[in-house]
């Protein structure tokens, strides 16, 4: 049995780069939102990480839930039901329907929180309003992942590509009109900055469903058939979907309060941290591109019960991802001063951050190849629908490491880096636990994959 194709590695390649392009063009938008604010102060930064965390996480446990549609869809392309793919579309949005009374009262609640978090008194009001701009264009958000999940499933990665970067074209210059009140537009400061997302997010459905519907791909996919309520294709995407949400939910919880937890250092180490990140978010979005295609292909191939074909794609997607994110680290290593200076503030508070966060730089190097692990052997084990293991073990390693983050920073009052470092070894043991699990393969026995496509 061949483990290593270049016709396998070429179609990866082909399926991912797309996304790997797509989730790069949202790290720059990431990326530039918060180089905009570093524009008036260290203070905003600091807010922009603390709410738009927040508002991701009340928003995670429905998008890993709706983000399943990936797999669903390249599962049933790759088994020839080519009527079920558009299916999963309407049961997704029905979805995002139902989850609305829960966003609202998610919303309101997380909001005020924000006082009794520990933070900054600078930082609350413009955490809060970013928080909340962000979640008044939640439901959007879902619909938009649906889509997109639908067109990735399908192969259709270009559509994906294409449709992200006009909405970043889109997303940049609004952005930046909005937060510092140029060519005519209100002066909002971080608002704007949520608000150039939602405005974006309009534009990104509609191009979605220009395509949807187009009379080409609304015949091959019998999609004027698709709008009704499939009892069969609602149970798996709830059954398989719904570990893959808890995993998000509970994954995000734990990160967003040892973010909250180790924000209440102060502005310094509040703002370190959304520096470092934000070079993190250019390592890891764009591997969760390639995560992405993994899975596409891995659902196709269990589909069509092809698993030599399945054993290529994860050989060619570790190869790509270490490469990636081994040339990088080196990269960030080396220039790691440089890269924490792109951001430098005029405030008093920079002179700390510049001895902080390049410190937090070498970190991030140290677990970067391990991000590379996490998110291909992930994506198989998704895309064979392993999603229950990959619950259980990602969630119990995220919750022990909040334990031992609370001791250290609330009880312990120890040294940052220290908590920074116990960050770092989670990621490593989790890497560590997922390799293992994808090598010892009883994600593939056929009567295990026989149960993933039953409805």
């Amino acid at each position: 049995m061949r483990t290593l194709s270049l016709t396998t590695l070429r179609e990866l390649i082909r399926l991912s780069l797309p996304m790997v392009v797509s989730q790069g063009a949202f790290a720059v938008m990431v990326f530039t939102d918060r180089w905009f604010l570093a524009q008036i102060d260290a203070v905003h930064v600091a807010s922009a990480m603390g709410g738009g965390v927040a508002a991701f996480f009340s928003m995670s446990l429905f998008i890993g839930l709706i983000s399943y549609a990936n797999a669903l869809v390249a599962q049933y392309h790759g088994a020839g039901q080519m009527q079920r793919c558009p299916r999963v579309v309407t049961q997704g949005v029905i979805i995002a329907v139902c989850a609305l009374p829960l966003l609202a009262l998610i919303g309101i609640g997380m909001g005020q929180a924000f006082p009794h978090l520990g933070h900054d008194p600078l930082q609350v009001p413009l955490e809060r309003a970013y928080y909340y701009t962000l979640m008044a264009g939640s439901f959007f958000q879902l619909i938009k992942i649906c889509l997109a999940s639908y067109f990735v499933g399908i192969g259709r990665t270009q559509v994906v590509m294409a449709v992200n970067i006009a909405g970043i074209c889109l997303n940049i210059p609004l952005t930046w009109t909005l937060i510092f009140g140029r060519m005519g537009m209100p002066e909002l400061g971080i608002v704007g900055a949520a608000l150039g997302t939602i405005v974006a997010q309009f534009l990104v459905i509609g191009l979605y469903l220009t395509i949807y519907f187009h009379r080409q791909h609304r015949l091959r996919f019998a999609v004027m058939d698709s709008f009704v309520l499939d009892k069969g294709v609602m149970r798996r995407y709830l059954r398989l979907g719904t570990p893959s949400a808890l995993e998000s939910f509970m994954n995000t919880a734990t990160f967003n309060i040892f973010l909250l937890m180790f924000q209440g250092y102060g502005v310094v180490q509040g703002a370190s941290m959304a520096i470092v990140f934000n070079w993190d978010m250019l390592s890891f979005v764009p591997m969760m591109g390639l995560s992405i295609g993994v899975m596409t292909l891995i659902g196709r191939f269990v589909g069509a019960e092809d698993m030599e074909r399945a054993n290529q794609v994860i050989s060619s997607g570790f190869i790509l991802a270490l490469s990636y994110s081994g040339l990088l680290a080196l990269l960030f290593l080396i220039f790691r001063v440089e890269l924490v200076e792109v951001f430098a503030t005029d405030d008093a508070y920079f002179d700390e951050i510049r001895t902080l966060a390049p410190m937090m730089m070498i970190g991030l190097c140290t677990y970067m190849m391990a991000d590379a692990v996490i998110l291909i052997a992930s994506g198989v084990l998704r895309g064979a629908g392993d999603t229950r293991w990959i619950m259980f073990t990602s969630t119990s390693l995220h919750w022990l490491m909040l334990v031992a983050q609370y001791f250290v920073i609330v009880r312990w009052k120890m040294d940052p880096l220290v908590s920074w470092w116990v960050f770092v070894a989670m990621l490593l043991t989790i890497s560590t636990a997922y390799a293992v699990r994808l090598y010892r393969g009883r994600w593939r026995h056929p009567e295990r994959l026989a149960r993933v496509m039953q409805e």
